[in-house]
């Protein structure tokens, strides 16, 4: 189920969703949402201890237990480290994010980010498409984070543990950390309360 199908902002609440950092948003004429995404935008806490971003526009809501989250981004690279992606929260200090990114290596790629204190910062493989299904799952404290092309092949980004409450923030991210800002369309948001047999694979 498309979470995102007919989201208005008159519907937002009775969805069990919030927003953080907005700027705006807008529905798209197929399904999905536009989200504009300020400059200097971002959720990391650099391993130097030398920063710390924790603004991005964030539209989440609360899952508790195991869970399978899936989303479908299309961000637009105006920048680099321009990027959409799915994020699980805690609070500002223990988080993980998957998400499509600008990398500054001139590529686009799946990239993740998990955060205990201070944040770490993982490459994917390096992806030239306009948009690209992500997926992220929880069994306990263990956490499976997948990408794929035609949202059924799914491919290994990461896995990971990290000791969170059962009932966690699950959300759609986007950030823009330099000066231009940009736009990211979500095109598919869902949220499955299931356990998969394999964090790996995320099946």
């Amino acid at each position: 189920m498309n979470l995102l199908d007919g989201l208005t902002p008159e519907t937002l609440a009775a969805r069990g969703f919030a927003w953080e950092h907005l700027q705006g948003w807008t529905p798209l004429p197929g399904g999905g949402i536009r989200v504009t995404v300020p400059p200097v935008t971002d959720y990391f806490r650099d391993p130097a201890g030398e920063k710390v971003k924790d603004n991005g526009p964030y539209l989440w809501r609360e899952v508790t237990g195991d869970f399978v989250a899936r989303a479908h981004v299309r961000p637009t690279f105006a920048g680099r480290y321009d990027a959409g992606g799915i994020l699980v929260r805690q609070d500002g200090e223990r988080w993980a994010k998957l998400c499509y990114e600008s990398t500054n290596f001139g590529t686009t790629a799946a990239i993740s980010v998990v955060t205990r204190g201070l944040s770490d910062d993982a490459n994917g493989v390096d992806l030239a498409v306009p948009d690209l299904w992500l997926q992220v799952c929880r069994v306990g404290d263990a956490f499976g984070m997948q990408y794929a092309l035609d949202g059924k092949g799914w491919r290994k980004v990461r896995r990971f543990h990290l000791p969170l409450p059962r009932t966690v923030r699950i959300g759609l991210l986007a950030q823009s950390p330099g000066d231009a800002g940009t736009s990211v369309d979500f095109l598919w948001f869902s949220v499955e309360s299931r356990t998969v047999t394999d964090t790996r694979t995320g099946v």
